[in-house]
């Protein structure tokens, strides 16, 4: 009965983090084009804090997700992608802001966004498996 409850949760978690990396690939490729063609918003749209914030939200997003995914289900491939995906969005703080960072953070969040996918997949046919009883 307490699974139940938690799944829909998970689900909302694993959509708000498949939202969130979307936002951010869309943030980074607007902040390039912006900033380059127009020269404008360079300040607001690659300020650290912005990166550092979205690094935060989806570290714990998927963190909780995922993490409770993994334990829940035994299944290790969404972790581990999500992880690695974090792990490229956290070297994108080290390097200067550009091309460089912007190719990072969006390999991070593609691999993080394909975590949460794994995730909900695993979700679906583990309730699948619970109702048809395989």
């Amino acid at each position: 009965m307490l699974q139940r409850a938690i799944s829909p949760i998970r689900r909302r978690l694993d959509r708000a983090g498949i939202f969130l990396s979307a936002a951010c690939a869309v943030h980074c490729v607007l902040s390039i084009l912006l900033v380059s063609a127009f020269g404008i918003g360079g300040e607001l749209f690659f300020a650290p804090d912005v990166h550092r914030i979205g690094l935060v939200a989806a570290t714990l997003i998927a963190g909780v997700a995922i993490g409770w995914g993994a334990v829940r289900h035994r299944v290790a491939a969404p972790f581990v992608v999500a992880m690695t995906g974090l792990t490229f969005m956290g070297g994108a703080l080290a390097v200067p802001h550009g091309i460089k960072e912007a190719v990072l953070t969006i390999i991070g969040v593609a691999l993080v966004s394909l975590g949460h996918i794994l995730n909900l997949r695993h979700v679906h046919s583990a309730a699948c498996k619970d109702r048809c009883g395989d």
